[in-house]
């Protein structure tokens, strides 16, 4: 089962005072979260999009029992921290820690897309 996630941010002066969008897809299931977001920086915004879909998927195991997934995003820099290629700044190692639990728990792949081909940002804003 294909999953995506990402994050986009907000203008600085928008009305809902949030600097981040988070979002996630699961097209196979037609579920599609989104959610704004308070990020220190792009990095932030999307661990908390990564780990908003791992949560997700720990609380709703009935969906997703009997299948393997595989999670896309378009930050390459989460996405090579958690695949163990790039240290993380300190200040991000508690959700370097939290994503690695889950991958240990369900053992899914986790590979980079272009934004283009990011399911998370279909509809975004509708």
């Amino acid at each position: 089962m294909e999953c995506y996630f990402g994050s986009v941010d907000l203008p600085e002066d928008n009305a809902i005072d949030k600097s981040a969008v988070v979002s996630f897809h699961i097209p196979d299931l037609g579920i599609r979260f989104k959610a704004p977001f308070d990020a220190v920086d792009r990095n932030h915004g999307d661990y908390a999009s990564l780990l908003a879909l791992l949560e997700f998927i720990d609380s709703n195991q009935k969906y997703f029992a009997n299948h393997t997934f595989q999670i896309y995003g378009n930050n390459i820099t989460v996405i090579n921290q958690i695949n163990r290629r790039e240290d993380p700044p300190p200040v991000f190692n508690h959700l370097l820690k939290k994503a690695l639990g889950y991958r240990e728990r369900y053992r899914f792949s986790l590979e980079w897309i272009p934004t283009d081909d990011n399911a998370a940002f279909e509809d975004l804003f509708n």
